[in-house]
């Protein structure tokens, strides 16, 4: 079985420069690989989710992998420093000579007739380049690659930092906690305390355990812990195992890592009426991490909103 997390690790954003956030870079959104496995030597994990209604959901979750000998990128780490030809280039290409599409990322076979050094990856995205600038740009072929296109249906683009979670977690306090905290501060307030435990649903708990788990740090934006557990924000919607589907090569699927609605605040997304939203995103890969052919996996992704609570 691939190796598993012993201790959960917290993502948070932070802004780039747009040559840092290359693919060539391995910058980290969700680059996992995994030690002891050569053939995981360079290992992603890609969620996508539109944002566009009545849609607004449509997530995905596909995993790849590569030996550190590949036909994609180099042998050898990348360079730390500002690379001194182009800077912030756009005009993206992979170690094998493939290039990719400006907008997207996406392999981009198509080149603009008119100056031939911008890709795409079809007509869809070309049109959507030209209209954003590019039909500027096109005509000073000197500055394409500093010409960084602004396609407002994208996400903004950060890079995630990781920092290890604290073990010392705040608890919530149930109602034996309580009771021995009160002591000796009256019988009428442990009565009090007493007949609010009462009430409490499972649901208040749930959310107020997981209000607890990040208040130490309320800004992360992401939990990762393969092997581990998510934390969950309702009491609703918890899927059971049966509701995790197994890998097609057979094994089950564990929990990787989840993404949490702090999130929502840099995506840039809220809009009248319908809108991406989430209470979290816990997705499940392999335990095997299989090798299925040289392209991209698809995992399972559970999404889970936030239960309406007095």
């Amino acid at each position: 079985m691939a190796a598993l997390a012993s201790r959960v690790e917290l993502g948070f954003t932070e802004e780039a420069p747009a040559w840092r956030l290359r693919s060539d870079q391995f910058p980290s959104k969700v680059y996992a690989p995994l030690p002891g496995r050569a053939d995981a030597f360079h290992r992603g994990l890609f969620l996508f989710c539109c944002r566009e209604p009545p849609c607004c959901a449509g997530l995905r979750v596909f995993r790849n992998q590569l030996p550190r000998k590949n036909d994609f990128y180099s042998y050898e780490p990348p360079s730390e420093n500002l690379p001194p030809e182009t800077g912030e280039s756009v005009c993206l290409q992979l170690k094998s000579g493939a290039h990719l599409c400006r907008v997207c990322g996406c392999l981009g076979p198509k080149t603009c007739s008119r100056c031939h050094k911008a890709h795409y990856c079809g007509k869809v995205h070309q049109a959507l380049d030209w209209r954003s600038g590019h039909k500027q740009a096109c005509s000073q072929p000197d500055h394409l690659d500093h010409a960084i296109p602004d396609h407002n249906f994208l996400f903004p683009e950060f890079e995630i930092v990781i920092e290890t979670e604290d073990e010392i977690i705040p608890e919530v306090v149930d109602k034996e906690d309580a009771a021995e905290i009160v002591g000796s501060m009256g019988e009428a307030l442990e009565e009090e305390l007493d007949s609010m435990a009462k009430h409490e649903s499972r649901e208040d708990k749930i959310f107020q355990k997981f209000k607890a788990q990040i208040a130490c740090e309320p800004e992360q934006i992401l939990r990762y812990g393969r092997g581990l557990a998510p934390i969950w924000i309702s009491g609703e919607n918890i899927p059971q195992e049966k509701d995790i589907p197994d890998c097609p090569c057979g094994a089950k699927r564990i929990f990787e890592f989840q993404v949490m609605p702090q999130l929502l605040n840099y995506l840039k997304a809220d809009r009248l009426g319908t809108s991406v939203d989430w209470g979290i995103l816990a997705v499940f890969t392999c335990a095997e991490s299989c090798s299925l052919g040289t392209g991209y996996t698809e995992e399972f992704v559970w999404k889970q909103d936030v239960a309406d609570t007095p």
